[in-house]
C-alpha cells in the first residue's frame, strides 16, 4: 500500500529549480534512501513530505491517519532550557528518549542545550524523533556526529523498525545495510531503484550507458534526417511538412547531461626528506589524558586514518599536526618542504556576497596536473559547480555545497600533506566518490579522521585506533581493522551483484539485411518490390517516429517505476534501431531514384 504519493512536484529555491514535474511514491514498510549532490533538494523533499514546506506546484497525498516523526538537518530547541526540559517539550515518550540518549552517550540531562555542540544537539533531536511512535520516520542526516558503535546501533534499530523510513544520509555502508530502495534526485528529476546502494550504483551506471547509447542513436538518426532535408521532399504534402517538423524536434532535443569523471594525476609540491614527525606526544584536557607518548614518522605517500569514539582526541591530534595546538609534551617536527592543507570539521567563514569563482581564484588560478594545468573554473566544474553557480554569490549555496567549496579551496593551494578532519560530513555521495578518486592519484601524504567506513576502506592504507589502553596501529582499511581487532561487524555487506539483462546483438542481422538489398545493374531501375517500398517508406518512418514519441511520454510518466521504465526503454531501443535501418534504407532508395531520374 502506498502511504505517500507525490505527483508532478515542482519546487524552486530562490532562482534555482529543484524539481520539475517530478513524481514518486513510498510504500508501507519500505526503507528509502534519498541521494543526490548537495543543493539538489534532498532536505527540501523531506520537508515537503513532513509537511514543513509546500511545493510550488503538484500534490503530496498521504494515507489517512498516518503519523510522521521527523528529524530535521538542523534541529531547533529552547536553548535556555536543559536537555530533559527540551525532551519533555517535544515528546510524550520521555523514558524511551532518555534510553536512546544513553545509547548515544549523553547521560547528563541537566546540561543547558544552548551550551552544547552541534553534534550533541543532533543526538538529542535523533533520540526525540526515534521515541515518537510513528508510521513514517523521516531522517535527515541521522548518522552525522555518530561514532562507529552508535552507527551500528542505529543501523540495527532501523532494520528492526516496524514502519516506513525515508532518510537522507551520505554513509554508503549505512544505505547498503538499511535501505531496500534508493531514490535519486538528478537535474530536477527523481529516479527510483528497488535495491540497496550497491545495486543503485550498478543500475545508475546501466541507465547512463543507456542514455549514451540513446544519444548516439539520436545523432545517427539526425544525420539521416539531415540528408533527407538536404535532398528536399518529393512533394510539398502535409506528410512532408510533418516529417520536417519531426526533424526539427529531433534537432532541438537536448542531449542528456552526463557528468565527467574526475581522473587526473595531481602534482603536489616537492617533498624533501623530512615530512612530519611526532615524537613522544602527550596531550590531556581537564585532568583527562587523551594522547600518551604517541610516536609516528609520516612516510611519503602515506594514507593514514585515525578512528575512535567521539571525544577520544582524534581532532586534537589533527590540530597538533597542523600546528593549531601544541602538545603538553613531546615535539612535532614539520619539514621545510611540507605544504599543509588542513580541512577542518567546521568550515571557516565565507563572504556570502563573494562570487564562488572569485573565492577559489584567491587561492589559485590553476592547479598543476600530469596532463597540464587545470583552471579554477574547470576544477569547480569537476567538483560539481555549474557555470551558473560559479558566478553566483556564496550565500546562495547550501551547507553541503559550501563545505565542498571549502574542500576544493584547500586542494587549489597545491598542498603535499593533506589533513582531512571529518571530510565526509555533509558531503553527498557523488562528491565523496570524486574526492576518493582525487585522493587515489594524489602524490602526497593524506591523514584523515572519518566515521565514514566506506571512505576509510577506499582511501587509507593504515589505521590508528584510539582504544581504551592507547593508540594501536593496524594495516589496511576499516574492514581490515575490524577483522584484525576481532570486533564483530554486523554484516560485511550483502552480495551487491546486479544481473543486467543483455540485449541481443543484432549487428550481424543488420548486415545480413543490408546484403539482401537489391543491387541495381548498369542502367538503374527499381524492382517491383523497391518501387512499392519507395512509395510507402516515408509513412513507415513517420509511424516509427510517432511510436517513439508516444514511448517518450510513457517513459516520462513512469520515471519512478524501475521495472516499467526498463520495459519501455527496451521497446524504445528496438524502435530506434528499426527507425535507423528504415532511414538507411530510405537513403539508398532515394539515391537510386535520383540515378533513375538522371538516366532518363
Amino acid at each position: 500500500m502506498n502511504i505517500i504519493n507525490i505527483e508532478n512536484l515542482t519546487k524552486s529555491f530562490t532562482d534555482h529549480l529543484l524539481f520539475e514535474n517530478a513524481s514518486f511514491f513510498v510504500q508501507e514498510y519500505e526503507k528509502v534512501g534519498i541521494v543526490g549532490i548537495n543543493g539538489t533538494g534532498k532536505s527540501t523533499l523531506l520537508k515537503i513530505i513532513a509537511g514543513e514546506e509546500e511545493p510550488d506546484e503538484g500534490s503530496v497525498i498521504k494515507a489517512n491517519h498516518i503519523i510522521i516523526s521527523y528529524l530535521p538537518q538542523n534541529p531547533s530547541f529552547d536553548d535556555s532550557k536543559s536537555i530533559q526540559e527540551n525532551i519533555l517539550l517535544q515528546t510524550e515518550n520521555e523514558t524511551e528518549a532518555i534510553t536512546i540518549l544513553t545509547k548515544l552517550n549523553i547521560t547528563d540531562l541537566t546540561q543547558i542545550v544552548g551550551n552544547l555542540s552541534g553534534g550533541q544537539r543532533k543526538k538529542i533531536a535523533l533520540a526525540i524523533a526515534l521515541s515518537h511512535p510513528a508510521d513514517l520516520l523521516i531522517l535527515d542526516e541521522p548518522t552525522n556526529h555518530l561514532d562507529y558503535g552508535m552507527i551500528e546501533w542505529l543501523q540495527t534499530y532501523l532494520n528492526n523498525y516496524r514502519g516506513t523510513v525515508i532518510m537522507v544520509t551520505h554513509d554508503r555502508y549505512f544505505l547498503d545495510e538499511v535501505c531496500n530502495r534508493i531514490v535519486e534526485i538528478d537535474l530536477g528529476h527523481i529516479y527510483s531503484y528497488d535495491t540497496n546502494y550497491s545495486g543503485f550504483l550498478e543500475r545508475k551506471t546501466a541507465r547512463e550507458e543507456s542514455q549514451r547509447s540513446s544519444e548516439q542513436k539520436r545523432q545517427n538518426i539526425l544525420r539521416r534526417e539531415i540528408a533527407w532535408i538536404r535532398r528536399g521532399a518529393r512533394a510539398r504534402s502535409t506528410k512532408q511538412k510533418a516529417h520536417i517538423q519531426r526533424y526539427e524536434a529531433l534537432r532541438d532535443q537536448e542531449a542528456p547531461v552526463l557528468k565527467e569523471q574526475l581522473q587526473m594525476s595531481s602534482i603536489a609540491s616537492r617533498m624533501g626528506r623530512t615530512t612530519v614527525e611526532l615524537h613522544d606526544i602527550c596531550k590531556g584536557y581537564e585532568g583527562k589524558e587523551l594522547i600518551s607518548h604517541f610516536e609516528y614518522v609520516f612516510l611519503k605517500n602515506d594514507r593514514i586514518g585515525f578512528i575512535g569514539n567521539n571525544g577520544c582526541g582524534k581532532t586534537t591530534l589533527m590540530k597538533m599536526i597542523a600546528g593549531v595546538e601544541s602538545p603538553d609534551s613531546g615535539t612535532v617536527t614539520v619539514g621545510q618542504t611540507i605544504s599543509l592543507g588542513y580541512f577542518h570539521q567546521e568550515i571557516a567563514w565565507m563572504d556570502p556576497e563573494e562570487r564562488v569563482i572569485d573565492y577559489i581564484k584567491e587561492t589559485g588560478e590553476y592547479i598543476p596536473t600530469a596532463d597540464g594545468k587545470i583552471s579554477a573554473s574547470n576544477m569547480l566544474e569537476r567538483f560539481l559547480f555549474t557555470p551558473d553557480q560559479q558566478y553566483s554569490p556564496i550565500g546562495k549555496l547550501s551547507g553541503g555545497e559550501k563545505r565542498r567549496l571549502a574542500l576544493l579551496n584547500i586542494l587549489m593551494a597545491n598542498p603535499n600533506f593533506l589533513i582531512l578532519d571529518e571530510p565526509t560530513n555533509d558531503l553527498d555521495t557523488e562528491t565523496l566518490a570524486i574526492l576518493e578518486d582525487y585522493l587515489e592519484f594524489f602524490p602526497g601524504i593524506v591523514v584523515t579522521v572519518s566515521h565514514d567506513r566506506h571512505f576509510l576502506d577506499r582511501v587509507v592504507k593504515r589505521i590508528f585506533a584510539f582504544e581504551s589502553d592507547g593508540i594501536h596501529q593496524y594495516e589496511g582499511g576499516y574492514t581490515d581493522y575490524l577483522q584484525k581487532a576481532a570486533i564483530p561487524f554486523w554484516d560485511q555487506g550483502s552480495d551487491s551483484s546486479f544481473e543486467r539483462s543483455s540485449r541481443t546483438d543484432n549487428t550481424n542481422s543488420q548486415k545480413d539485411a543490408r546484403s539482401t538489398w537489391k543491387k541495381h545493374d548498369q542502367k538503374p531501375k527499381f524492382t517491383y518490390q523497391e518501387q512499392r517500398e519507395y512509395e510507402t517508406i516515408e509513412d513507415d518512418i513517420a509511424s516509427l517516429e510517432a511510436q517513439i514519441e508516444a514511448l517518450d511520454r510513457d517513459i516520462a510518466a513512469n520515471a519512478s517505476s524501475y521495472g516499467k521504465l526498463t520495459e519501455l526503454t527496451a521497446q524504445k531501443d528496438a524502435l530506434e534501431e528499426d527507425l535507423l535501418n528504415k532511414l538507411q534504407r530510405w537513403e539508398y532508395l532515394e539515391e537510386l531514384a535520383e540515378q533513375i531520374e538522371q538516366a532518363k
